[in-house]
């Protein structure tokens, strides 16, 4: 017990982006801070891996609300804000998308002209001329919602205020993004396909995700366009933990939380695997609430019946099944001449490709990421990184037996990587050199996360993230317990996660200072 304090004001639960994210500012406001993280890394599944050598990208396809330097967006802003410092490199374009059958086969760039108007929107008028105006009009509604959440995130709002100052928030929150699209914007289908290519980055088929999480998701990434770390995720991670010990956190891998400890609907401390009692007055914890108030609250007499009627209640987000390679060949040489590729071996239609991912493979719409475009030097010479990856709900996967789980794995991903071959002419099976298959198993196992999710719970129009924001503080059922990871409000990749823990610090400063 000599290397831990008697009492610390916040124990941090998970040392991946959120946790560090929440440290990071409660250190801020000088608050002691334990971090108690069960692998011997930061970062959770935002890091990388060793293969003969050659350094590969585990999960990070690209960043959003990062923006450039001279006009950062927010997750740039609040890192550099907390002292962090990461090499960001630009990605080169928004997303490509092709679908042969639709006869689409397009790349379009993020960004705005000097007259606002939008450079995709150029693009895609290209080839579907008479459509520029309404992607203009498309976009500019988007980049308005967009602030309106960032504004939320923030602050409270009357309804006064939103009326009068968040009107396309307002207008657009109860409509799902397929109504949003159909409805207010005239614009063809292949234009409408294209403009929802994204949908796989958010696992949710376009006619059951709000506007409001498409808005965010267009506006942000067609904003100030996407970027990776240079040093791979793995470096985003080392520099918030560094940080953090930096600022005075306390930071300890291979402790794992087994209990949270509670009297009286309030949190006084925690007990690890190796049984170590450590006490405190806030708990930021990143399991899901499935895991925390069935198996984690001591003793199960102080688990409020609303809580886990809010956990059973809500639907599981997407996990992932993602191949990576190495090639032996340069992009070009393989056929491969952009960093993202959206690709559909049938025609576009989310909700055909939200139905096969409840499936064990056999998925149609697939993310392609060749990491030379972006990150040419994390590459060796000569050499090509390559991930194929689907965001599969997690139902399949629960019920595939030890035995079968490597030949089902290995099926998977062979029909992948037939399938990119077979739209880039190449076959790659003749040039991998280094191979990985992240499934859910690996992802539950590695980061213990609940049955293998990587988002959170879903997105839909049963729980919009406007309702969320607006009844986030109601969700604290134990005083001075704060979910803090993807489940807590909005999943969605990793600056979501940085976000999520900001909110968790928040929630957690206005639960001390009520304490007191």
């Amino acid at each position: 017990m000599d290397f831990y304090k008697e009492k610390y004001d916040v124990i941090v639960i998970g040392g991946a982006l959120a946790g560090m994210s929440c440290a990071l500012k409660l250190a801020t406001e000088g608050k002691s801070v334990l971090i108690l993280e069960r692998h011997n890394l930061p970062g959770g599944l935002a890091t990388s891996f060793v293969r003969n050598g050659v350094e590969m990208e585990a999960t990070l396809h690209e960043m959003m609300s990062i923006g450039p330097e001279d006009k950062p967006l927010f997750i740039r802003e609040y890192l550099e804000q907390m002292g962090v410092k990461i090499n960001w490199l630009r990605v080169p374009e928004a997303y490509g998308l092709l679908s042969p059958q639709d006869n689409i086969d397009i790349e379009i760039h993020a960004g705005r002209r000097a007259d606002g108007t939008w450079i995709c929107a150029d693009e895609i008028d290209a080839q579907y001329p008479g459509t520029k105006d309404e992607i203009n009009r498309l976009l500019e509604t988007c980049k308005s919602v967009y602030e309106s959440v960032l504004f939320l995130n923030e602050h409270s709002a009357s309804k006064l205020t939103l009326l009068l100052k968040h009107e396309p928030l307002v207008k657009t929150a109860g409509y799902s993004a397929k109504e949003v699209l159909d409805k207010a914007f005239h614009l063809p289908k292949d234009v409408i396909n294209i403009l929802s290519a994204y949908w796989i980055y958010v696992g949710v088929p376009i006619s059951n995700l709000p506007f409001t999480i498409y808005s965010f998701l267009m506006a942000d990434y067609l904003l100030g366009g996407s970027y990776v770390a240079k040093g791979f995720s793995h470096e985003m991670s080392v520099a918030m933990a560094e940080k953090c010990e930096e600022l005075g956190v306390q930071f300890k891998y291979c402790q794992e939380v087994t209990k949270i400890l509670v009297k009286d609907n309030h949190v006084y401390g925690v007990r690890t695997k190796r049984g170590d009692t450590i006490y405190c007055d806030a708990v930021a914890c990143a399991p899901y609430p499935n895991v925390t108030y069935a198996k984690m609250i001591e003793p199960q007499s102080e688990v409020p019946v609303k809580a886990i009627k809010y956990a059973n209640a809500m639907p599981m987000g997407v996990t992932c099944f993602s191949v990576v390679m190495q090639l032996d060949a340069r992009p070009e040489d393989l056929n491969i001449n952009r960093y993202s590729v959206f690709s559909s071996n049938v025609p576009f239609d989310t909700d055909v490709f939200w139905e096969q991912g409840k499936r064990l493979g056999g998925w149609s719409n697939l993310t392609t990421i060749c990491l030379n475009y972006a990150n040419p030097d994390g590459v060796p010479q000569g050499k090509t990184s390559l991930s194929i990856t689907y965001l599969p709900v997690s139902d399949p996967f629960m019920d595939v037996k030890v035995d079968d789980y490597q030949t089902m794995k290995r099926r998977i991903a062979k029909e992948m990587i037939e399938q990119v071959s077979a739209y880039l002419g190449v076959d790659l099976m003749d040039h991998i050199e280094e191979i990985e298959i992240e499934s859910p198993m690996t992802i539950a196992h590695f980061a213990k996360a609940y049955r293998g999710g990587i988002y959170g719970y879903q997105h839909s129009m049963n729980n919009s993230v406007v309702a969320r924001l607006e009844d986030v503080e109601k969700e604290q059922w134990i005083k001075g317990l704060v979910g803090c990871a993807s489940h807590q409000l909005v999943g969605d990749g990793m600056a979501c996660n940085i976000n999520n823990g900001k909110i968790a610090a928040k929630l957690i400063m206005e639960s001390l200072k009520e304490g007191r």
